[in-house]
């Protein structure tokens, strides 16, 4: 029985056990990001073996290419791409709306032109859940309509409004045995609709909830400001999912406001482009300084890149083009955020979770914020 165990809560912070029917996934959780089922330049060995419990694959983007139906009949998205621990599916929402011009949006769904070859493609609420059904994931997002940064009080009214009717459709057909069912809570930026958002989803039969539509360009202040108001009026019964965001800064703050599961691509995005996070802050391996450096990526790091291998050979791999330069940069960045997690993560229920904060803002050198 697929479910959320809330265990402790201190500082603001919550630790829990989400089990699904392919394993259990220890809470504050990060997801590697696997938009076309498969974290880029790495095997799900090696995702596993740097400690992640759950993917995240993306509706849109797997929908398209290869199609939800041959998915089904390849025996499902676990099957097809080779992982063993749980798969979160993204409704796609913020990716058909990121289309701007080439979608258009009515009550009923969104109808839209494919990236791949111009086709025309149509989302509903129900086509979305029925798509994330043949995928065969462990938790289904629910489709909603996000806004960017700046939006205006009455665009995210609209968008919000649309976005719950959205979700009760979505509530609608049939769960598929096992798999969870997300809403996700949306407002644009003004205070007063996120809290309308989530008090009007959380009285819905969801199993969890995402807050969508932050970090979309609004000053980082204002992003913790909005996410704090909806997190405490969130049931506490279920988890919460903070939506695209994936910097230490983001998982810290998010931790002392109760979110309980992150996704990111920067992780692996960065690595591909040569540069690595540290305790130092972000590296650029193929910046001249690292030619000669013997040190590891960061010390104070257990991975196999760490392990076995120095900045200079790296920057030497990212000059050269070898893909094996993206590969462990890749390794490394994960690793360092999935043990930063598990860091705070271990912190909750202990009586230290404020002072670990403290601690890891001066760490990172950040700044705190209100």
């Amino acid at each position: 029985m697929s479910r959320f165990e809330l265990i402790a809560e201190e500082s603001g912070g919550r630790r829990g056990r989400l089990v699904t029917g392919h394993g259990v996934i220890e809470t504050p959780a990060f997801m590697p990001v696997g938009t076309q089922a498969t974290v880029k330049a790495l095997s799900p060995d090696e995702v596993q073996q740097v400690g992640a419990e759950v993917l995240l694959g993306n509706t849109y983007h797997l929908a398209l290419r290869p199609g939800a139906e041959r998915i089904a009949r390849l025996g499902g998205l676990h099957r097809f791409m080779g992982w063993r621990g749980a798969i979160l599916t993204d409704s796609g929402g913020f990716q058909v709306f990121s289309l701007d011009h080439l979608v258009k949006v009515t009550d009923d769904g969104a109808t839209f032109r494919s990236h791949l070859d111009g086709s025309e493609q149509r989302f509903t609420p129900e086509s979305v859940m029925e798509i994330q059904r043949q995928f065969g994931s462990d938790i289904a997002m629910a489709f909603d309509q996000p806004v960017s940064w700046p939006a205006t009080v009455d665009g995210a009214r609209t968008a919000m409004e649309r976005t719950h009717r959205w979700a009760k459709r979505c509530l609608e057909p049939a769960p598929l045995d096992g798999q969870m069912r997300f809403g996700i809570v949306q407002g644009g930026f003004d205070p007063g609709l996120r809290i309308e958002s989530a008090e009007t989803l959380g009285r819905m039969a969801f199993d969890g909830f995402g807050v969508g539509g932050l970090s979309l360009g609004e000053p980082k202040a204002l992003t913790y400001e909005l996410l704090a108001l909806q997190t405490a009026r969130l049931p506490g019964d279920r988890p919460r999912y903070l939506m695209g965001v994936g910097t230490p800064a983001d998982f810290i703050e998010a931790v002392a406001r109760g979110v309980d599961m992150f996704d990111c691509v920067l992780p692996t995005r960065i690595a591909r482009n040569g540069s690595i996070l540290t305790r130092d802050g972000r590296l650029n391996l193929r910046n001249r300084q690292f030619i000669e450096d013997r040190r590891p990526p960061d010390e104070s790091c257990d991975c196999y890149t760490c392990a076995r291998f120095t900045r200079a050979y790296l920057r030497h791999l990212f000059m050269s083009g070898e893909i094996l330069g993206h590969r462990l940069a890749s390794i490394h960045n994960l690793r360092m955020l999935l043990r930063l997690v598990a860091q705070l993560r271990d912190a909750i229920g202990t009586g230290g979770l404020a002072r670990l904060i403290a601690s890891l803002r001066e760490e990172w050198s950040l700044a705190p914020v209100p």
